[in-house]
């Protein structure tokens, strides 16, 4: 076997509270697709960040041909020969091809200025050596998703990377536009590119990797070659844990259907969404990425509009026009990016909470801070808020803290459905169990839930059933009554139950 291209040895990354990574290891070799896999959240967009100069790990090696290198910045990465193709390509819409592929290493005449035609010239041979069929003269804007990715190819060979890392490449594309990109792929390999491939459809990593790593909570627990590895072998790697006795135990009694979503549909995003909770349960949502939940959720919550569908809460058919709406209507959303949807960072704690219920805390249309305060003050000390004072800056707070304020927010409205999207992503285990417990204690009031989440583990250990979906659709809805973590996987990958036998 020669040996690697790209070696990471030990590394660990932590951020306040979390653990991305933990001691992990990868191998890249020339001419091969090695494929990175694992649960949403298990590291992998840490590592490929640390691989690109956008993260400084805190211990551990990193190898390039056979030297220690350090990667302070995204230049420094592509200047040892590692770039990345994300699955929304970073490039410049009002800049020609040609000037995207050579952005920061366009060629120069002896006076030091862009030689244009050259460049021109250049990208136009890359180009066409790719069968891409891309005008190099043209602005970026003008093209597609999947010729834009072919445009990331480019800059790539432009200069003259040894390390290709994809990640999550065909989410956007047609199966016509996902089979020429796996053609460029042998081309890339043909060209002895060591190629770092991230995706969740397992029928696309057994169709072009070579070798695979298989990544959980942070930390490697498996690699191989793919031709002697079966589906069921990494499946269980994936999910490799059982789900303990960390939650809390919940006697709800489950009641009328309060909410009903029938036929929901959007253009782009997902079709022929139907489902129903009722009184004091917890229906969670799971699915790999590009799945489509939070999307439906924010539909739900009158974010965006379907194109078509309906929703019936408590026997009325409502479609809210806008997020004002759905909290009227009693429909509240914890969104899964709290630090940008979900609080206003530079305000203080007791705003946050008081702002969708300002009409309770205002008079003749004068705030009332005591009301405030007060309002405040009930929703936090029953979520256990850790901070100074209610006038602390939100931002100030620790992940497992912000959410607690943006819970608190919606629970001050008295909503009859919460939303809760991704509840415990990147918070400590003391704040999941407390939201985990609070989560129990909101549907023994009454109150009907839906969590969307991507831990296996959360999702078993707090749902009373099941939504799964993949690529925009529900693929079925399970009582969870014994259900094995295997089971959602294949279901949220589309692997065959007798491929996992």
């Amino acid at each position: 076997m020669t040996d690697p291209i790209l070696t990471l040895s030990g590394i660990s990354k932590s951020f306040p509270g979390v653990r991305a990574l933990n001691g992990v290891s990868l191998e890249l070799y020339a001419g091969e697709v090695t494929a990175l896999i694992g649960e949403n959240g298990a590291g992998k967009s840490t590592l490929v960040k640390t691989m690109t100069g956008i993260y400084q790990p805190d211990a551990g090696e990193i190898w390039v041909a056979g030297k220690v290198v350090t990667l302070p910045t995204a230049h420094s990465a592509s200047a040892v020969g590692i770039t990345a193709i994300h699955q929304e390509t970073v490039l410049f819409d009002e800049m020609t091809v040609a000037e995207n592929i050579y952005l920061g290493h366009a060629p120069r005449n002896r006076w030091g200025m862009i030689d244009w035609r050259t460049m021109r010239a250049e990208a136009k041979k890359t180009l066409d050596a790719m069968a891409a069929g891309i005008d190099p003269d043209i602005k970026l804007k003008e093209l597609g998703i999947a010729k834009k990715h072919l445009v990331a190819v480019a800059r790539a060979l432009s200069i003259d990377a040894q390390v290709v890392i994809m990640d999550e490449p065909t989410a956007a594309l047609s199966q016509k536009e996902i089979e020429e990109l796996y053609v460029l792929i042998e081309l890339l390999k043909q060209d002895g590119k060591a190629i770092l491939f991230i995706s969740h459809k397992f029928d696309e990593i057994y169709r072009i990797a070579d070798r695979f790593t298989v990544f959980r909570d942070g930390e490697q627990v498996g690699k191989g070659l793919i031709r002697d590895t079966a589906q069921s072998q990494i499946v269980q790697m994936m999910v490799g844990r059982a789900v303990d006795q960390i939650f809390p135990e919940r006697t709800a009694a489950i009641g009328e259907t309060v909410l009903k979503a029938k036929g929901l549909s959007h253009p782009t995003e997902f079709e022929d969404i139907s489902f129903a909770v009722r009184k004091g349960e917890i229906l969670g949502f799971y699915g790999l990425v590009g799945a489509g939940r939070s999307e439906v959720m924010q539909a739900v919550f009158g974010m965006t509009q379907p194109s078509s569908g309906t929703l019936v809460l408590n026997g009325q058919t409502i479609a809210p026009k806008s997020a004002a709406d759905a909290v009227e209507a009693g429909i509240v959303y914890v969104p899964e990016e709290r630090g940008k949807q979900g609080v206003i960072t530079g305000e203080p704690i007791f705003k946050n909470v008081s702002l969708p219920s300002l009409r309770k805390t205002s008079k003749s249309g004068f705030l009332r801070l005591a009301e405030e305060y007060a309002l405040a003050r009930t929703y936090t000390e029953r979520l256990d808020l850790r901070a100074s004072s209610l006038s602390q800056d939100v931002s100030t707070l620790s992940g497992g803290n912000q959410q607690k304020v943006v819970i608190a927010k919606w629970l001050a409205t008295l909503p009859k459905v919460i939303i809760l999207d991704e509840p415990t992503k990147g918070i400590d285990i003391g704040s999941k169990a407390a939201v985990h417990q609070f989560m129990s204690e909101l549907v023994a009031e009454g109150l009907s839930v839906i969590m969307v989440s991507s831990e296996l583990p959360e999702v078993l250990g707090m749902s009373d059933r099941i939504v799964v979906m993949r690529e925009g659709r529900i693929i079925d809805t399970l009582d969870n009554k014994g259900l094995q973590p295997e089971t959602l996987v294949r279901l949220a990958a589309g692997i065959a139950e007798e491929q996992a036998a």
